[in-house]
């Protein structure tokens, strides 16, 4: 790890939203393990909404499955620029749940990341390092608040069918 990418990670102060008391123990040990010196906690979306609107953490680090505000909800919640006074704050969802739909439900909503658990420390350094060197500027486009999309997604043109040219009959 570069001297630079090291001071970054040094200086950047993370919220962790996550029900489980043991998987935040084990989030903040792979943070602390990877550089991050300053770690807050949340147990739940509404705690975790509060700390946001209060301390203004430079990342989220989301849990998806949680009792009465799940991770989906909270990021809908924050990604309201016209309610929410924080809505640009980088989020990485973290979730055992690895259906498709759900990738596509948090990118729709506005995930920076997506992590699956069980969390590596190297999926998660890629995934702080890929938001704090390489940040992708927040975009509002129709209903969507978010970071840029990395790709645009094209609808694949219709290609015109070539026809064979009629054999000449003499």
């Amino acid at each position: 790890m570069s001297k630079k990418v090291e001071q970054l990670l040094s200086s950047v102060d993370v919220l962790v939203v996550d029900d489980n008391q043991f998987m935040r123990k084990v989030v903040r040990n792979i943070l602390n393990n990877i550089g991050i010196k300053t770690v807050h906690e949340a147990a739940d979306g509404l705690a975790g909404l509060e700390y946001i609107r209060l301390h203004a953490p430079d990342i989220v680090i989301l849990d998806w499955e949680m009792p009465m505000l799940n991770g989906a909800e909270m990021l809908r919640i924050v990604r309201n620029p016209a309610t929410f006074p924080m809505p640009d704050v980088p989020i990485i969802m973290l979730t055992s749940h690895l259906e498709r739909w759900r990738v596509v439900e948090a990118n729709r909503l506005g995930v920076h990341e997506f992590v699956a658990k069980p969390i590596s420390g190297k999926a998660l350094l890629e995934r702080i390092v890929s938001i704090i060197a390489r940040p992708r500027p927040m975009v509002h486009l129709d209903g969507y608040y978010g970071p840029e999309p990395r790709k645009l997604v094209i609808e694949p043109r219709l290609r015109a069918r070539k026809v064979p040219e009629a054999a000449n009959i003499a």
